[in-house]
């Protein structure tokens, strides 16, 4: 039997306290007359029955149902968490007092420090479970919210209100996980965490920051799982063939472009992955380290002590390295040292912050590294963004004309696209995982001649286009064409080019 969301009656819900919901594995769903239906999975078991309608005080009538589904559903209604928060002697009613009164904290609240552990554990495996790359929890004055990033959009987790009586445990466990200060309230403080799951290792990298209602935390999940080769990425055939052949230079730099959070170090780690065999030193330096990679020697920037990037780009040269990542090139100082370790016969990759990929060139002269220098040792930009697929399970056929998009981008995509219905391994969005689309620009003589002169920006494109570049819009609607995703996904990431 499978039952939907709005079948559910919240009077059955309310009848039925989770910890004991949870205890017997038993879904409420239905209470009238003083008679409650429950969904469960072995309806043979008499004992569970007279057990329940003892405690329930009520007539019990039974309905059979798959038991995982059933615990699904018990997260969904009651919340992540719920019968560890019953167990800890805080009902929903307390909570919603004690916010009203705006108390920070019970401080004479008795925790046990076990159901805190398993709390913050059901909290990282439910996240992993929802493919959440980043979980957020933000104290606010009456509650504490918790979110999930799911392919690059915040959702608010399922969480019961009185788990704002113990955000402080929460986090202190948190920090205790990540080696941090638990007594340091006033400052940031970063930390990781590794685990280990039935199925997989993660690393978790934490950030602690002070606010005026409590300490907020950000826990981004890397999972060595979902590091990419190059065929992963997103390139086209004709892209991937390109990159390939700019990897084959000896010296030089490739500057990957886009925005936090559009998938750069994951294609940095692709191209180092590549090259990584025992023939070559490599070396890295980032901030921080996102994935230990094998047999790649990284270093993690520390500004407080000193080590810069460009402090440390200038002991990474004596190591006698072939390869280099320098994981941004945020000032002048480290723009000219990774450019002359370039020039003096090493490999070097990095990141810049610009729109797209000519306008790197641009940000290197901004910064004030001289157009000879930024011409000779640039071979390739690399400029990307990340965009969400549409889920295979609601996939469906739809016609341009059917879209509210007019005009010119009904004439460009004049096929048959699809997007998502919504379902509920897409959790309704019509979405499921993500991909990048890119824009590549080579670095040959004729545009090197034209960073040399300081030609603005918009002309080195419209050569770069000339010879072949696709725009990242351009390679967003082959991705359209091709059914891979949206044209109202492309269009959030990327403005219409006229």
């Amino acid at each position: 039997m499978t039952l939907l969301k709005d079948e559910i009656d919240p009077n059955a819900i309310r009848k039925v306290p989770a910890k004991l919901a949870f205890h017997y594995k038993v879904l409420p769903v239905a209470y009238q007359s003083n008679r409650l239906t429950l969904m469960v999975s072995n309806p043979l078991d008499q004992k569970l029955y007279d057990e329940l309608q003892s405690l329930l005080g009520c007539e019990i009538t039974v309905a059979l149902g798959d038991e995982q589904e059933i615990l699904c559903a018990l997260e969904e209604q009651y919340g992540l968490g719920a019968e560890t928060l019953e167990r800890l002697g805080v009902s929903d009613k307390a909570a919603d007092s004690i916010n009203r009164s705006k108390r920070a904290e019970v401080i004479d609240a008795k925790v046990d420090e076990g159901s805190i552990v398993k709390l913050v554990n059901q909290l990282l495996l439910d996240a992993r479970k929802s493919r959440a790359s980043d979980i957020h929890l933000e104290p606010y004055t009456e509650e504490f919210r918790v979110r999930y990033r799911v392919d690059g959009i915040l959702y608010d987790a399922k969480i019961p209100p009185a788990i704002k009586q113990y955000q402080t445990s929460i986090i202190s466990r948190i920090k205790v996980m990540a080696n941090l200060d638990i007594a340091e309230k006033r400052l940031p403080q970063d930390g990781r965490i590794k685990i280990k799951t039935q199925e997989e290792e993660l690393d978790l990298r934490i950030s602690v920051l002070p606010t005026m209602f409590g300490e907020a935390v950000v826990i981004r999940l890397l999972s060595p799982s979902q590091f990419l080769c190059l065929e992963k990425v997103g390139l086209s055939s004709h892209r991937l063939e390109t990159l390939r052949n700019l990897l084959k230079n000896p010296h030089g730099i490739i500057f990957l472009t886009g925005p936090t959070g559009s998938g750069k170090t994951t294609t940095l780690y692709a191209c180092l992955n590549e090259l990584n065999d025992q023939k070559r030193k490599i070396l890295t330096i980032e901030d921080p380290v996102e994935y230990q990679l094998k047999g790649i020697v990284q270093i993690q920037v520390h500004p407080k002590i000193g080590l810069s990037f460009s402090q440390g780009l200038r002991h990474l040269l004596r190591h006698d390295p072939d390869i280099l990542m320098v994981g941004e090139v945020r000032d002048l100082e480290t723009a000219e040292i990774t450019i002359r370790t370039a020039l003096t016969g090493h490999l070097v990759f990095s990141t810049l912050h610009t729109n797209d990929a000519p306008g790197a060139v641009a940000r290197l002269l901004d910064m004030g590294v001289e157009p000879y220098l930024a011409a000779s040792s640039t071979v390739g930009v690399i400029a990307q963004r990340l965009v969400r697929l549409i889920c295979p399970q609601c996939k469906i056929a739809v016609r341009t004309k059917d879209q509210p998009y007019g005009g010119k981008l009904v004439e460009i995509l004049d096929v048959t696209v699809y997007e998502g219905k919504g379902c509920e391994m897409c959790k309704k969005t019509g979405y499921l995982g993500r991909t990048a689309i890119h824009e590549l620009m080579v670095v040959d003589d004729e545009i090197r001649s034209l960073i040399s002169h300081r030609v603005p920006t918009q002309e080195i494109k419209k050569l770069a286009v000339f010879k072949g570049m696709k725009s990242l819009f351009e390679d967003g609607l082959e991705k359209v064409k091709q059914g891979i995703t949206t044209l109202s996904e492309i269009l959030r990431v990327i403005p219409h080019e006229d």
